[in-house]
């Protein structure tokens, strides 16, 4: 893939996030200072579920090569990689403490909010992890161990996150 296809592609998918994102702010409450906090809260948790959902439709090949359901296609498996190492950088600031609805609004533990420095440090080792694993996918041209380790440890960032601050 051109380095012009990723940038094309990488901005399609920006593009989507931002489509919902913009939906979310339709809603509007009465009074204006709450109906702007509530937008920004809405907003926050709207753009961070699209990119959470893209991230997963992303990874999913990924890690079906992982579990030996698919073979490993470098071109195809560098393009998700490199929409994961993208989206994932788009996370941050989507978890301001306005955001912090609890469910049904948000799967998003309280906890997130109150230990703000450690759920900050999952974040950045996810995004660090994520750009590792299209840097070694990029580099790979098998379902290399050096790529299997690059990927658990894309998948092992998100399940540590989610057991500790997302809703069952």
């Amino acid at each position: 893939m051109t380095r012009v296809a990723s940038v094309v592609t990488s901005l399609k998918i920006l593009g989507a996030a931002c489509l919902v994102a913009g939906s979310a702010s339709v809603f509007a409450a009465d009074e204006p200072a709450k109906a702007a906090a509530s937008d920004a809260a809405k907003q926050a948790i709207a753009v961070r579920k699209a990119t959470f959902l893209l991230i997963a439709n992303n990874f999913k090949p990924i890690g079906e090569v992982l579990q030996g359901k698919a073979a490993y296609n470098q071109a195809e498996i560098v393009k998700r990689a490199q929409r994961v190492a993208f989206l994932s950088e788009l996370l941050d600031g989507t978890f301001p403490a306005e955001s912090n609805l609890g469910t049904p609004q948000t799967k998003t533990k309280a906890d997130a909010f109150s230990k703000k420095e450690d759920f900050d440090k999952l974040l950045k080792e996810f995004v660090a992890n994520s750009k590792n694993l299209a840097q070694v996918a990029a580099a790979e041209s098998t379902a290399s161990d050096a790529f299997k380790e690059a990927a658990k440890a894309v998948a092992g960032g998100c399940k540590g996150c989610h057991d500790k601050y997302k809703e069952k």
